[in-house]
């Protein structure tokens, strides 16, 4: 399904895939107007992508067909073997975990992960974890500490599961032992926002030495349309929330929430998932090789500074 905004892009690439087959069929020339077409198509993808508001990149976080976790996993990490359950509940589909390879070495990794089709979504909770899935990632950070691997989070959920069942299990008490379990680690820790960064619940394994995001990403303490719920008792108003809120990727590094912002495709990783799990892996590449020069004492105080750091501001 398209956006809004994306749709006079989407007529244009269909007219000149169009001609293209034409004059194929027909076997006629119409390389002119195919490039006069495709120099409108460059001109207006320009026009769009560099001007887009917070709410569009909201948008385009969610996009179908964006990058999930598995997809990741599947692309730039080697030999993952998934691990499952809490040990204590049940095996929770919103947060994949287990052990891989990242650029011939070991990692432990965790991360949310959204369906694809309907079935999908409902079997994974829309990325939304329930308690026993945060005690899953806890897991591989124990397990990264005790073998010496570093550990990795890809995170994009719209938040933790705010249902009665969750509350039962102890949602807000668990997601505060993963943030806290998260800051202790000694090993390198990288934190990565791949679509939407929900409140605590993206934040439970957000603890990052470094954290890094993805170009149309957003990272908030709440979702736009919740904010406008509250704010204004108009979920409607969320575009206007969403600017309040200050939540994509050029907002979060000029106030230092992120460390570094992974480029994306013009048009948004949907477009192009491989270029931009390319630059994905060479961003988390480079940030793992600048961490691994740290002793653990060194990596500790380092994530502690990084976000006691945070929200400082001088009086005038």
């Amino acid at each position: 399904m398209a956006l809004e905004f994306e749709q006079p892009i989407l007529e244009l690439e269909a007219r000149i895939r169009e001609l293209n087959e034409y004059a194929e069929e027909k076997g006629v020339d119409l390389g002119d107007e195919i490039e006069l077409l495709q120099r409108k198509l460059d001109s207006l993808q320009k026009e769009v992508f560099s001007g887009l508001s917070r709410w569009q990149r909201v948008q385009l976080a969610r996009a179908p067909g964006r990058p999930t976790t598995l997809d990741v996993l599947q692309t730039i990490f080697e030999d993952f073997t998934e691990l499952h359950g809490d040990r204590a509940f049940a095996d929770d589909p919103a947060i994949v975990a287990g052990i891989a390879r990242f650029a011939g070495r070991s990692v432990a990794v965790a991360g949310h992960q959204k369906g694809k089709t309907t079935k999908d979504n409902i079997h994974r909770n829309f990325g939304m974890p329930h308690p026993e899935g945060y005690r899953k990632a806890m897991r591989m950070m124990d397990l990264a500490d005790r073998f010496s691997m570093p550990f990795i989070s890809l995170i994009d959920t719209p938040g933790a599961y705010p249902g009665i069942s969750a509350e039962e299990r102890g949602q807000a008490w668990v997601i505060a032992q993963s943030i806290q379990r998260m800051g202790r680690l000694r090993v390198p820790a990288i934190a990565v926002i791949l679509g939407e960064g929900g409140s605590g619940g993206a934040l439970a394994i957000g603890v990052g030495n470094r954290v890094l995001i993805m170009e149309n990403a957003w990272y908030s303490v709440i979702s736009p349309e919740s904010c406008a719920a509250i704010l204004w008792h108009d979920a409607s108003q969320a575009e206007r929330a969403a600017d309040a809120l200050r939540l994509t990727a050029r907002d979060l590094k000029e106030l230092g929430v992120v460390d570094e912002i992974v480029k994306e495709p013009a048009g948004g990783a949907h477009r192009d998932p491989q270029a931009s799990m390319r630059e994905l892996s060479k961003t988390i590449s480079a940030t793992l090789e600048e961490l691994s020069g740290m002793n653990p004492d060194e990596l500790l105080q380092d994530r502690y500074r990084r976000f006691r750091g945070m929200g400082a501001f001088d009086s005038g």
